[in-house]
């Protein structure tokens, strides 16, 4: 693999872990249910489709090869992105709040 297909997969695995956060906090109600079948269902549903996302990108980019600075590269995205994405957390704990005054 050469040099500019590496740092195209670096880049492109950073901005999926920003990506796997977004969508980790829009989504944080449905992961954590309060129904057991609900729970096992939403999680296995988001993590094979994460999974797929992942694996066909890196398809596109340099064919499915995968090394362990990738892997690195998307949790760094990830927690990247939690920085980022407190707005939306701060919102969703304030309506869990709500909720719960309620």
């Amino acid at each position: 693999m050469d040099l500019e297909i590496q740092i195209q997969s670096l880049i492109s695995t950073c901005v999926y872990g920003m990506f796997l956060s977004f969508t980790y906090n829009l989504l944080y109600r449905f992961l954590y249910t309060k129904n057991k079948v609900m729970l096992i269902v939403n999680n296995f549903i988001y993590i094979i489709l994460n999974v797929l996302l992942y694996f066909t990108m890196l398809m596109i980019i340099n064919d499915g090869v995968v090394h362990i600075y990738f892997l690195l590269m998307t949790f760094l995205g990830f927690f990247i992105g939690n920085l980022k994405c407190k707005n939306i957390s701060k919102v969703k704990i304030k309506e869990e709040a709500e909720d719960l005054n309620n």
